[in-house]
């Protein structure tokens, strides 16, 4: 009887999911796209790139021909990072929209000729123009300037060769009507700052060599006979971001010369980022942090180490309600800072939106013997109550040793803290705050009871068994509790940064000021304890985009990886380096694995002392079908080239093929140049760069690579955990 009842069920059911289906095929034969309203047509509509809408959408009805024209669709128009766009296209589509663009970003189109670049002094209703990276002279600057009489905002790249007596009239009275202006400077220069007398906002970013190409040192004494920079009389936002060198902070204290005799009294937003230990110091500094606490009205402050003190620090923020702080590197604020956001030094800390805290309680392992020297869970819940709206904090060279500050007035993990914070977007930790004890297991393979015995002791083998994707991924003993309640407490994490201590990139741009500021590998033995499991936990992290894992010896087969690939499924941005043991690379079969499953994936960064990029590497790569940017670094790495060549060939979108790998000169020369003359007739913002990685005349390769690919690249800087405006500060 019950097989009876339950076959008229399943047939009922069968009959109700049958009428469902026809109903749909009958209202998808009636109901079309075009008889949807203007209004819903234009919402999605909004999320179609220019390219796309101008060249494809607007054919295909005149219906929609009429939309993809409407005002609020072609007032602002972005073609960054619009990579399949060469000159032809931009060129029609500047010709298209020329009465109807008011804002336009052409931000790292490198690759376009500076011909279609000058074809926007046609657009003469633009108000904000972003040129950035673009190949631009003087007198094409010139002539653009001239046309666009309504611009009040630019933002252009000061190359060498590049003068202000170039600039037209037109030009300059152009120029005197800006409010905003951002330059990235290659050369010493001014640029056009004298020519803005009504500035409110400027953003400068210098990256200049203290050397040419042909070994000439530079000096900022070509700055002689330029005209002195204005008093910024109206200005309310200074921002700066360095890259190392002696010339940037000289140019940088030319640029401030007028702060120490007249603070703009506007002034609201103050950010200035020297890489390394020993930044220029600047006497006016105690005097702009008294203005900028006079007035009440502080948004946004950053500052090198040597240019505050706690009195200064305590005046700036008295009074204030700031939204975005950083005290990189500035151990001796610890107390302040803590006693400016939590006791009352600040008028409102709901107001913080991001906290930069990197390194601010800098000590040496070897020196860690207090409580005082590590991040403490009570004082991050108080912070977490006292700024409950904080979206990026970043907390990278500092200390957190569950072990020792175990039971410490009733508080729990430092990731329990860290969960209270509920609005966290981006996060950046060092490897020991997920910790929750040392791993024994390891301690007992990687130290000796007696350095007696050092000659002695057998070496442990270098290996592991088969990858087995089923198998258990953590050593016996390792624990997540406390990454599992920092998981549950922040579901909208986007970023995620965990960086072990003593982590380096070999790059050369950022290396010597990264290697005064760290410790030397393997000092923190509670960074050991981050392993397989830990990654393997991010799986609860749904919305996770970018993920950043360097420097955990703890990683030993990467069963993790592929967990993680399986659940966070919009993973966007992978970076890896330096995982497990540097002598062998131990996790291939499960990256292979995950690779296979980040069918999203558009950047990955991926650096390991021993690297073998062979047909089976490319093969699970080419599975990223909509991967745009490709980075590999290995000192002792291979590559195979036929293999490259292959994944270049499936992987359409790859614009951006940057390998520093071993091998010969010739080798490396010769695929660059196979990859180049193979895919840039298809791809016009091809970028390929293959080199050895010890090679003598590498810096000046890395140099030649536009800064906006560069910036793709050299992605350990501590400075990630910040909202995007501010990202490069």
């Amino acid at each position: 009887m019950s097989g009876t009842v339950r076959g008229i069920s399943e047939d009922m059911d069968r009959q109700i999911i049958q009428a469902v289906r026809d109903e749909d095929i009958m209202s998808s034969n009636t109901v079309g796209m075009s008889d949807l309203s203007d209004e819903i047509l234009l919402c999605i509509l909004r999320h179609v790139p220019v390219c796309d809408l101008v060249m494809n959408v607007a054919n295909v009805c005149q219906k929609l021909h009429t939309l993809c024209y409407d005002k609020s669709l072609l007032s602002n128009v972005s073609l960054s990072e619009e990579y399949l766009a060469d000159d032809l296209l931009v060129r029609y589509i500047l010709t298209q929209l020329a009465n109807h663009v008011q804002s336009i970003s052409l931000n790292g189109c490198y690759w376009l000729n500076g011909a279609i670049v000058e074809r926007l002094s046609r657009c003469r209703g633009v108000t904000h123009l972003d040129v950035t990276g673009c190949r631009l002279s003087s007198t094409r600057l010139s002539r653009i300037l001239s046309s666009l009489s309504q611009l009040r905002s630019l933002a252009f790249d000061v190359t060498p060769g590049f003068t202000s007596a170039m600039l037209s009239s037109e030009a300059v009275d152009s120029l005197s009507r800006l409010s905003e202006l951002r330059q990235t400077l290659l050369t010493p220069s001014y640029g056009v700052v004298p020519c803005c007398a009504k500035l409110r906002k400027l953003m400068l970013q210098f990256d200049i060599s203290d050397v040419t190409r042909e070994g000439v040192g530079v000096c900022c004494q070509l700055m002689v006979g330029q005209s002195s920079v204005p008093h910024y009389q109206q200005l309310e936002e200074f921002t700066a971001r360095l890259a190392p060198g002696e010339v940037n902070q000289t140019l940088l204290l030319l640029y401030l010369a007028v702060f120490s005799v007249h603070v703009p009294k506007r002034l609201r937003v103050f950010l200035v980022s020297i890489p390394g230990p020993n930044p220029a110091h600047w006497p006016a500094a105690p005097s702009l942090a008294k203005s900028l606490g006079q007035r009440g009205d502080l948004e946004a402050l950053q500052l090198p180490r040597s240019w505050l003190d706690s009195l200064s620090l305590k005046q700036a923020l008295e009074g204030n309600s700031p939204k975005h702080l950083s005290f990189s590197r500035c151990p001796a604020l610890w107390p302040q800072v803590f006693q400016s956001l939590l006791e009352g030094g600040v008028k409102d800390s709901t107001q913080l939106i991001s906290l930069n805290l990197s390194g601010i309680n800098q000590v040496l392992y070897s020196e860690c013997r207090s409580v005082e020297d590590q991040l403490v869970p009570g004082t991050m819940s108080r912070l977490a109550v006292g700024c409950p709206n904080i979206k990026y904090l970043n907390l990278m060279h500092t200390h957190y040793h569950h072990e020792n500050s175990a039971g410490l007035g009733g508080e729990t993990h430092l990731c329990a803290s860290l969960a209270k914070f509920k609005q966290l977007r981006s996060l950046t930790l060092p490897a020991c705050a997920l910790a929750d004890g040392l791993n024994t297991h390891q301690i007992s393979q990687n130290t000796s009871p007696s350095a007696l015995f050092l000659g002695l002791k057998k070496i442990p083998r270098v290996g592991l068994q088969n990858y087995k994707p089923e198998t258990e991924s953590s050593l016996a003993g390792d624990s997540t509790s406390g990454l599992a309640q920092l998981l549950a407490g922040c579901p909208l994490l986007e970023t995620l940064e965990v960086i072990g201590p003593g982590f380096v990139s070999v790059l050369p741009r950022l290396e010597p000021c990264s290697r005064a500021s760290v410790e030397p590998r393997g000092m923190c033995t509670w960074a050991r304890g981050v392993g397989d499991a830990h990654i393997a936990a991010l799986e609860a992290l749904p919305r996770l985009r970018r993920l950043t894992l360097a420097g955990l010896p703890g990683v030993l087969r990467g069963t993790g990886l592929v967990q993680l690939a399986k659940h966070c499924e919009d993973l966007r941005v992978l970076s890896l380096a330096n995982m497990g043991s540097l002598k062998t690379m131990n996790y291939t079969p499960a990256l292979l694995d995950a690779l296979r499953q980040c069918t999203q994936l558009q950047e990955l960064r991926l650096e390991q002392p021993y690297l073998n990029a062979n047909v089976s590497f490319f093969e699970a790569l080419s599975c990223c079908s909509r991967l745009q940017r490709l980075c590999l670094i290995s000192r002792s790495g291979t590559f195979d080239a036929a293999a490259t060549e292959t994944f270049m060939e499936r992987c359409r979108h790859v614009i951006m093929c940057h390998m520093f790998m071993g091998g010969t000169l010739v080798a490396c020369r010769t695929l660059q140049k196979t990859l180049l003359d193979r895919f840039t007739y298809d791809r016009s913002a091809l970028s390929v760069v293959i080199y050895p990685l010890q090679h003598e005349d590498l810096p000046s390769v890395i140099r030649d690579i536009p800064l906006t690919l560069l910036d793709r690249i050299t992605l350990f800087q501590s400075h990630v955990a910040q909202p995007p405006h501010l990202s490069s500060l």
